[in-house]
């Protein structure tokens, strides 16, 4: 059934809506601008809607069906007091736009619903971009004006929970589908509303996605492989956007069933087909300034949950500290990502967050926490294409002279020949890690093929 025979039908059925052309309101406007002004309708409909539905409209209160059969009858209310002629199409699309503004996120809804893009970034009312296949494109879709983005802000964040204003100008906070938003308002956002959904797909990649996409090789996997199943600790490095999550991902799928696994993100991205995970997630401050719980303060508390296995999101502050002493005392095998540009920069910043702790230790014997924690680092880049390339594997072989001492298994290899569309591939450098004995231990083999130059 077409939008605009639900529209006339008395009992005003919510059965789902197929989704018909975007930006309908503006190509409408432009068309028909003697005939028909969006704006008022707009407004008409909301006022028509305050009236059937009261001060609960937009609550969140309200039964999802019973809003959404509201809003057609107040459409169609609108549209018949309307001395402006519609034809079906014209009406349909302008149904659409309304429900997606109302019920939805006004111009995002269609952007929510295209499983290419990976992530939405309003610059301003009326400025939207979006990423696609690593590459950020201009959307040409905008909001009414800067109030239309901020109820849609509020809305938003108000279905989690939280809220935004001036005096709290900064929400990160996930959706019930596991997307990850950002929103900033003025003061603090000087030329008006901002607003970025980092999108969460219900199908996770896999190790198999990873090699088929050339993120990494079939050697490079069955290594991680390897090492994860060997309770090597790795430390997975990258830019932001580089794909560092993803991966950390793919890596933890290679923990054994039988194992226990605690999970500690800021915001609860890790998707674990694991039969044994316990999910942990920081908490901000409340309106009244109290019950902040940090990755650090979740690191200490997991030591007390008898974890075989500790997956951190991020470490960005003293947290480092925690982890590395947590893989130091017996929970070896944990996993973590860090903010770096290369493995030398991850050793830096885990060195320098973990004086953030405030223990005053001597920059010696962090280092020498680091060097004894830490096993692998996985550097992981986002290419100049807008693909994620791992670029390098290093192993970490303690301190040696003051420093520590590391050596590349794996390392990207740029492709010399500048008209290739490939740009390199992930290659073995023939060291072979040092830990090798003790997967040997475990009855874990690799054959000599793997790091085979």
């Amino acid at each position: 059934m077409s939008l605009s025979d639900r529209l006339n039908r008395t009992d005003h059925t919510t059965e789902s809506t197929p989704y018909l052309a975007t930006g309908a309101l503006r190509t409408i406007a432009n068309v028909m601008p003697e005939r028909l002004d969006i704006g008022e309708i707009r407004i008409q409909v909301n006022d028509e809607l305050k009236e059937l539905v009261g001060k609960s409209l937009y609550s969140g209160n309200l039964d999802p069906d019973t809003l959404q059969s509201m809003v057609y009858k107040a459409i169609a209310i609108v549209i018949e007091r309307s001395d402006h002629p519609l034809t079906d199409s014209d009406r349909a699309e302008l149904v659409q736009e309304i429900v997606d503004d109302i019920l939805g996120n006004g111009p995002l809804e269609q952007l929510l619903r295209d499983t290419e893009v990976t992530e939405i970034m309003v610059a301003r009312y009326d400025t939207i971009y979006v990423e696609r296949y690593g590459k950020l494109t201009a959307t040409g879709l905008s909001f009414t004006n800067e109030d239309h983005l901020r109820k849609t802000i509020d809305r938003i964040v108000g279905k989690v929970g939280r809220r935004i204003d001036e005096s709290s100008p900064l929400v990160d906070a996930r959706l019930k589908d596991g997307s990850r938003v950002n929103a900033v308002v003025p003061p603090i956002a000087l030329d008006g509303s901002t607003l970025t959904i980092r999108k969460f797909f219900k199908d996770p990649f896999t190790a198999k996605d990873m090699v088929n996409t050339g993120t990494l090789t079939q050697h490079a996997m069955e290594f991680l492989d390897a090492a994860v199943r060997g309770r090597m600790n790795i430390v997975i490095s990258g830019g932001t956007g580089s794909g560092k999550t993803t991966t950390l991902n793919v890596v933890s799928s290679f923990i054994p069933d039988d194992e226990r696994i605690v999970t500690i993100e800021d915001s609860a991205e890790l998707q674990l087909a694991k039969p044994h995970v316990i999910r942990m997630e920081t908490r901000p401050l409340n309106i009244e300034g109290t019950g902040l719980v940090t990755i650090r303060d979740l690191v200490r508390n997991s030591l007390r949950m008898r974890p075989d296995r500790i997956v951190v999101g991020e470490v960005r502050d003293g947290a480092a500290l925690d982890m590395l002493q947590a893989m130091n005392t017996g929970h070896d095998g944990s996993l973590t990502t860090v903010h770096a540009n290369s493995t030398t920069d991850a050793i830096s910043r885990l060195e320098t967050m973990s004086l953030m702790a405030g223990m005053e230790l001597p920059m010696t014997a962090i280092r020498d926490q680091v060097g004894r924690a830490v096993n692998l680092i996985i550097q992981q880049t986002r290419m100049h294409d807008g693909s994620r390339r791992i670029t390098a594997i290093t192993e970490l072989l303690g301190m040696h002279d003051g420093h520590i001492k590391t050596q590349d298994i794996f390392h990207f290899v740029y492709n010399k020949d500048k008209d290739s569309a490939e740009l390199g591939q992930l290659m073995p450098t023939g060291h072979v890690p040092s830990f090798m004995d003790r997967l040997n231990q475990r009855g874990i083999f690799l054959a000599k093929e793997v790091f085979k130059k």
